[in-house]
């Protein structure tokens, strides 16, 4: 049989295209010696880098997030230090969008990314995960400070009016909902984002521009959890 030609080298095309992506996201080229290890590198780390950023804020993005958060639930299971999930949503995003249009929209969002980033600590990584739905990872946030962070996150977006045009200023607001990790348990990341979620709801139905939390990290798990829990640890005899 007559061999197959080996597939072609990645090429100055494909180092144009990585280029192009870097420059259209505001980002210049590493330095270095074009083409030089150092340089592909540089350039990778920075496509890396690019791929966990949500393009319109610079925020961590969905996927960003669903790995971070995965790390702090198996954080918080080995060493049973606390930590606390917000998720958020912009009461009322569809007026803006629907009355000033998606640039003004998007002006609101980018405003309320910079609110948040302001409200917390280097360590909390601050995502947005959908059009205007926005999470926080908190570590080491316990139940006695949880309420107040939270507080302090809502107020910040509450008291950031954005201005949309040269006469206009658009009043924003965020509903907001928080659930701890629980200590020592190998929780799974769906389902404490599910018990966020679920406080974000509460906070919806009663008003928006609201607070809900967990009263603290909650002590029986799940069945599931538990599955985990001894799937991780499993029960030996002893002599």
């Amino acid at each position: 049989m007559k061999s197959q030609p080996a597939p072609p080298l990645p090429g100055p095309l494909q180092l144009e295209q990585a280029l192009q992506l870097l420059a259209q996201s505001g980002r210049t080229p590493p330095a270095g010696v074009p083409g030089s290890a150092p340089w592909v590198q540089g350039l990778i780390d920075a496509l890396v880098e690019l791929s966990s950023r949500d393009a319109l804020t610079g925020l961590a993005n969905r996927r960003a997030f669903e790995m971070a958060l995965a790390r702090e639930a198996d954080r918080v299971a080995r060493s049973g230090e606390p930590a606390l999930l917000l998720v958020l949503d912009i009461d009322h995003f569809k007026r803006v969008n629907d009355g000033h249009g998606h640039a003004a929209g998007d002006e609101v969002i980018r405003a309320v990314a910079l609110a948040l980033l302001d409200s917390v600590r280097p360590m909390d990584l601050v995502a947005r995960v959908g059009g205007e739905e926005f999470a926080i990872i908190l570590p080491n946030c316990g139940s006695a400070f949880g309420q107040t962070v939270a507080e302090r996150v809502r107020r910040r977006i509450e008291s950031t009016p954005v201005q949309v045009s040269h006469s206009l200023q658009v009043p924003v607001t965020a509903s907001v909902g928080g659930a701890f990790a629980p200590q020592w348990v190998r929780c799974t990341p769906g389902l404490w984002l599910e018990r966020a979620d679920q406080q974000l709801y509460r906070a919806k139905a009663q008003g928006r521009n609201l607070v809900q939390l967990e009263p603290a990290a909650i002590s029986v798990v799940s069945s599931e959890e538990k599955r985990l829990l001894f799937d991780t640890f499993p029960m030996t005899d002893h002599e």
